[in-house]
């Protein structure tokens, strides 16, 4: 199956969506899911994941619904997960340490094999069976491990310096989680995640009278 075609981004940001719910169903020996359930899962109308599912191809059969192996197998091939992608995290802050060692844990598909900061009372601790290197070190390990994914907690001021560096070094996507808009080349993907912001959205609707 060819991979990575030219599907609109939010499509992309709901296959892990399906990944996550497919993975969940493999687990419990379920063997067969319809466009129905999958959206009783997820939150999208059937229509929804069955137009997302078409950029790649047909996977079900009308009536009988999805084949849950199946469909999760050739999701993980689409998004890239059928092999492993080395990532490392600039930031060993709080942020940075927690990100490390949950998807360490959690995520199977995702394999961080560096952490990066600067503060010398930092460099040298360890998360679990990583060891926290200096920043200066990123060009060397970017090359030696063939990292392409960057996850960057560093504070908003030192945020595009790091994503300089790093997208200096081949990087050519990043999870940002520092609150700033960061300039990057045309050739490099960047999805922001503002905690800050994306809480203060949440309060509006736990406000009296709202």
């Amino acid at each position: 199956m060819p991979r990575r075609l030219a599907a609109p981004k939010q499509v992309i940001k709901r296959l892990p969506v399906y990944l996550r719910i497919l993975d969940d169903l493999v687990r419990r020996g379920i063997k067969v899911v319809s466009s129905r359930e999958l959206s009783a899962a997820s939150g999208f109308t059937a229509e929804q994941i069955r137009k997302d599912l078409a950029h790649f191809g047909a996977f079900g059969t009308r009536g009988t619904g999805y084949n849950t192996t199946f469909l999760r197998d050739k999701i993980i091939q689409i998004i890239g997960l059928d092999r492993p992608t080395n990532i490392i995290v600039v930031g060993a802050g709080h942020l940075g340490k927690a990100l490390t060692r949950y998807n360490a844990i959690n995520n199977p598909y995702v394999n961080i094999v560096g952490v990066f900061d600067t503060d010398p009372g930092t460099v040298g601790s360890r998360i679990g069976s990583l060891k926290i290197l200096h920043l200066l070190k990123i060009p060397e390990f970017v090359k030696r491990y063939c990292v392409r994914v960057a996850i960057i907690t560093v504070p908003a001021e030192a945020a595009q310096q790091v994503v300089n560096q790093v997208t200096g070094c081949g990087v050519k996507a990043i999870l940002n989680f520092a609150p700033a808009q960061l300039q990057v080349p045309e050739d490099v993907h960047i999805h922001n995640a503002d905690l800050t912001t994306e809480l203060q959205s949440l309060i509006y609707y736990a406000t009296p009278g709202k």
